[in-house]
């Protein structure tokens, strides 16, 4: 190659706005998610709460026609994989989102960075994102992986439970649960125990955990793995012997609804709560328990704030999506009206937020849910921030 073409090409690359950015037609988003085997829930959920956000946005974002691809990953990240550079290369979406386990984000984080393309996660929030490896085309609406557990840390020391068995699947969430539990439990962790991810019978590390004798027992195994993990639990008598504590992934709807009565007196931490009292939420709730049939999980709000995040950046810089600078910064402001209230981000672009006890009880209506209680932590931010130097 020529040094002349060698020198274009390398400004080319190098430069965002050296062209006036032009508004585009239509907004695409790539909505890569969970949607078949035992965490379809959580998947199906971040979903429905997408396409409700959609539905109140008139199908536009910042008033501009919006195509929502979605695509199932099948908890596999190689099939998350080839799906994401399919969306970026071929359909050229303008954001990506949806994706519910953290090794699956980060197998596909690399292509969506490179290409220059938005990710606005509607769940996971690994840590490695939001310390040292944090990237200005990443932004999360949910919370990073620690901070719930952190939350439930917090309520169990005040509680005064001195001995702790931890139980989480064996992948980048699941550590950094642990982690985040530790970080604010100041009793002993008699046994840290990590199973396969997607496990389904607990038979010999429930023994294990009889045998450690502990005041109570916390876990973080969302979707399919909590189900059967509380079900087995309460039926081998352990519920009578030790409390049950866990992050609010393994006590919400999705849970609820497949556990039922055993998930009675369950206490778990949230940064949300479909009884959280702000318009916004009110109006979430209502109209998505009428769509859907149902009441939302946390993983519905999600993906309904990512919706209305992605509203706003287009909104605010009238379309012109190719100004990947103007984006940045309408997407660090959060202009929009989130369902759990105040919204804002940290340097790191993950939220610093409130989170909240709530109890699973039965409600006025007779239905198993979540009551919010208390609050644990105001203005929570993650432990990681202080270690991003977020490229400018």
């Amino acid at each position: 190659m020529k040094k002349t073409a060698l020198l274009a090409t390398l400004f080319a690359s190098t430069t965002l706005t050296a062209l006036p950015a032009m508004a585009t037609d239509t907004v695409k988003v790539g909505f890569v998610s969970t949607l078949s085997g035992p965490a379809a829930g959580l998947g199906v959920d971040i979903r429905d709460g997408f396409q409700l956000a959609m539905k109140h946005l008139g199908g536009k974002l910042g008033n501009l026609p919006a195509e929502v691809i979605i695509a199932d990953d099948k908890q596999d990240p190689n099939s998350a994989k080839q799906t994401t550079e399919r969306f970026l290369k071929k359909d050229k979406v303008d954001f990506m989102t949806g994706i519910v386990f953290s090794n699956i984000l980060l197998t596909v984080s690399k292509s969506v960075f490179d290409s220059q393309t938005f990710y606005i996660s509607s769940n996971a929030g690994p840590s490695q994102l939001a310390g040292e490896e944090c990237n200005p085309y990443f932004f999360n609406v949910s919370w990073q992986n620690d901070n719930v557990a952190e939350a439930m840390g917090k309520w169990a020391t005040d509680q005064g439970y001195k001995n702790i068995v931890a139980f989480a699947p064996n992948y980048p969430a699941g550590k950094d649960a642990v982690n985040g539990f530790k970080r604010y439990y100041k009793g002993k962790v008699a046994d840290e125990m990590y199973t396969k991810l997607g496990q389904l019978d607990y038979a010999a590390e429930l023994a294990q955990a009889r045998a450690a004798q502990p005041d109570a027992v916390f876990f973080f195994l969302p979707g399919g793995m909590g189900i059967n993990f509380i079900k087995q639990f309460v039926a081998a008598g352990l519920s009578k012997d030790m409390r049950l504590i866990t992050s609010g992934f393994s006590a919400d709807e999705d849970t609820i609804k497949a556990v039922g009565t055993p998930m009675l007196g369950l206490f778990n931490s949230s940064h949300w709560a479909y009884d959280l009292d702000n318009a916004a939420n009110k109006k979430f709730v209502a109209d998505f328990e009428k769509e859907y049939k149902r009441l939302p999980s946390l993983y519905a709000s999600q993906g309904y704030d990512a919706a209305m995040l992605m509203d706003s950046a287009v909104r605010q810089t009238n379309g012109k999506l190719d100004d990947k600078a103007a984006v940045r910064k309408a997407l660090e402001a959060a202009k929009f009206a989130s369902v759990r209230g105040k919204f804002k981000f940290n340097t790191n672009h993950y939220p610093v937020q409130d989170y909240y006890l709530r109890v699973v009880r039965q409600d006025d209506k007779g239905r198993v849910t979540n009551k919010l209680m208390s609050t644990i932590f105001t203005d929570h931010a993650d432990a990681y921030a202080s270690q991003c130097k977020m490229p400018k």
